[in-house]
């Protein structure tokens, strides 16, 4: 690497949000073809063929159909090279995507043509508005009848509160889908069609040209009444508000057939950020700072079962990463050698001596890193932005169904659990394991890697819903556990308590004004 802002500033990274079953893993599939990253692409709807998406690694999601964990890819397409963090699609798992959306200087979202915009999306959209980061939006399955897509642009700015703009525009839907007329490369993509047939010119008033068939359609004579509407009424095309996230760029296609997908990949690339500053206890700290920085984001054990690893995902922030380099981890002012060092493409992986910032790398861990940690060459010991620990909705109780086995037990609990979508707490009095997720697949996720990663049965135990809240103090008076405000540890020795429900939360407070208690998603500005 011969030029530091050159690297930098040809790095997109984005993650791709939606509502499951919107696309989202399909849009990936053909970006990394696009970008010569992969040959072959099948869907994860294809199960008879045996084929999934191959951003889909863990064994669960290939039986499901679902994304349950955070893959990295990384491909170069037109002197750029692309990250993308393809999230999790299920809500049970939005605590890993907050995370992951952290790490990123751009989102796509992708919503269904014919469902618009759905309660998944809304949630992942006001973490992206929250940070301030630019919004592209594919509207998916152009190719199958859906809404009409002025109604779809209506939802975007009344459901989500954002102003869009329409780069291109479909000609048809379903049965009837022709193509997209391309407002932004003033021309019309022809669906179905390849080679030089495919893209139609446009004249300096954006139509067709005398003689082309098209042009007697009535489809083409709708859009092109749609497209004035639209020139005439529609919001103004700015650089500056999409940088700002105010203005989302909107593109129509239909991933399943690719068709839109490199309109979308070249657009995107021209408007979409490079790596932008992170904020940091000492200031904002540039990506083309001299000194190396990242941070943390993500822990993921045994993404290759027959080595037993523990992955840490670090997002790149400044600098330049060498292996075999000496950094310091700030939350202990500990240096570390970072000797083993890895580039993903889902559950492919290669060596990687050097990258910039906006890059994902991987680094092989220990038990040396915690979800956050931030690791620098700099003198200055500082830490970046904290990430959002989400409050436990649901609990269970969990034991080893066999005693013999308490050691891969423990060793799979403690590993699991460093991974950040279960939080683990011990009861003061018998010690029980606790497990705290947000949603249910989580602990159904736990149960099957168990079995199938550290060869353990568990019995898991419903406790229901609990209202979790820490305690500011470090010393508690034990008698103050009960059945409705259960006194627990979590991983980390600090005490909190799990109330029944609201009205065990009040009580609690009013007989006990000297006991603080806090909720950590207050920290990050959310209730």
């Amino acid at each position: 690497m011969t030029n530091l802002q050159e690297e930098v500033q040809s790095r997109r990274t984005f993650a791709i949000i939606s509502h499951p079953d919107a696309g989202k893993t399909t849009l990936t599939e053909k970006l990394l073809l696009f970008g010569g990253a992969i040959r072959d692409a099948g869907t994860v709807k294809a199960r008879k063929t045996g084929k999934y998406a191959t951003s889909d690694w863990m064994e669960i999601e290939k039986q499901r159909g679902i994304s349950v964990t955070s893959s990295v890819m990384q491909f170069d397409y037109d002197d750029f090279r692309v990250n993308i963090l393809d999230t999790p699609g299920h809500q049970d798992f939005s605590e890993d995507t907050y995370r992951t959306l952290m790490a990123v200087d751009s989102a796509v979202m992708i919503i269904d043509s014919a469902k618009g915009i759905e309660d998944q999306t809304i949630k992942l959209f006001k973490v992206c508005r929250m940070r301030g980061i630019p919004i592209f939006t594919f509207v998916n399955k152009m190719d199958r009848q859906g809404k009409m897509p002025l109604e779809l642009l209506a939802e975007l700015e009344e459901v989500l509160g954002i102003e869009s703009y329409p780069m291109n525009w479909p000609i048809g839907m379903g049965k009837d889908f022709i193509g997209i007329y391309d407002r932004f490369n003033n021309r019309i993509e022809q669906f179905k069609k390849e080679g030089e047939e495919r893209f139609l010119p446009l004249d300096e008033s954006g139509e067709l040209m005398d003689g082309n068939e098209l042009k007697d359609s009535q489809l083409y004579e709708q859009t092109l009444e749609e497209i004035m509407l639209l020139s005439e009424a529609g919001n103004q095309f700015s650089e500056e508000a999409i940088a700002n996230g105010t203005l989302s760029p909107v593109f129509f296609g239909s991933a399943l057939t690719a068709f839109g997908v490199q309109t979308f990949l070249d657009a995107y690339l021209q408007f979409a950020p490079a790596p932008q500053p992170r904020a940091a206890t000492t200031g904002e700290i540039d990506p083309l700072a001299k000194d190396f920085s990242g941070f943390i984001f993500k822990i993921q054990a045994n993404m290759n079962p027959k080595h037993r690893d523990r992955i840490a995902f670090l997002r790149i922030c400044s600098g330049k990463f060498e292996r075999g380099m000496s950094v310091n981890l700030s939350r202990t002012s500990k240096p570390i050698n970072l000797s083993s060092s890895t580039q993903f493409l889902a559950d492919d992986r290669n060596t990687v001596n050097e990258a910039v910032a906006g890059d994902i790398i991987g680094l092989y861990d220990t038990g040396n890193y915690q979800i956050g940690d931030t690791i620098t060459t700099s003198k200055d010991m500082y830490q970046f932005e904290r990430l959002p620990q989400f409050t436990p909705e649901l609990f269970m109780r969990v034991t080893a169904k066999n005693v013999m086995k308490q050691k891969h037990f423990h060793k799979g609990i403690n590993q699991l659990v460093q991974e950040g979508a279960i939080q683990l707490f011990k009861t003061v009095r018998m010690e029980e394991y606790l497990l705290g997720a947000v949603g249910q697949l989580q602990f159904e996720v736990f149960e099957h890697r168990m079995r199938n990663e550290y060869n353990v049965e568990v019995i898991m135990e419903r406790m229901g819903n609990k209202i979790t809240r820490w305690a500011v103090e470090e010393k508690i008076d034990e008698n103050l556990h009960n059945s409705r405000s259960i006194l627990v540890k979590d991983r980390y020795d600090k005490y909190a308590f799990l109330f029944e429900n609201e009205f065990a939360l009040r009580w609690f407070k009013d007989k006990n004004p000297d006991v603080e208690l806090f909720n950590p998603m207050d920290d990050v500005g959310r209730q």
